[in-house]
């Protein structure tokens, strides 16, 4: 299994919504990089949910339920998109300030590629978020 963070404005669409819909497919993605990463997840895989612009913080855990596909939003097979169900929610939110200052994360692709709406995140970095959080 392969751990993933994947960036949404909360005001677009929130934890809380996406919980209650009990599911979604994660499209709009137009960086290539961010698309490879889409194209590599795999059923089963796990990705944290990252409120970003407000908020900036990890608030859950989304689950891989179908893998990449051509983006249904564009007729264009260069994108593509991914189903999501929610997996669990962090007991404690995670700030983008306290991810920062943790030393041992200072390698984390969220410290070193903000702006990317789609990041691997390696096993060390999501034991130690999942520590921080309090979650099991």
């Amino acid at each position: 299994m392969a751990y993933w963070l994947i960036k949404s404005e909360p005001f677009k669409y929130s934890w809380e919504q996406f919980e209650k819909e009990g599911s979604t497919f994660w499209d709009g993605v137009r960086n290539y990089a961010a698309r490879n990463h889409l194209r590599a997840m795999r059923k089963g895989d796990l990705a944290f949910w990252y409120h970003s612009n407000e908020g900036l913080e990890i608030v859950g855990i989304a689950k891989v339920v179908k893998e990449a596909y051509p983006d249904p939003t564009i007729d264009d097979d260069t994108w593509s998109a991914v189903d999501f169900a929610p997996a669990k929610k962090l007991k404690k939110p995670i700030g983008l300030a306290q991810i920062k200052s943790d030393k041992r994360l200072a390698n984390m692709a969220l410290v070193r590629l903000g702006r990317l709406s789609v990041q691997p995140v390696t096993d060390e970095e999501w034991k130690i978020i999942m520590e921080l959080s309090g979650t099991k």
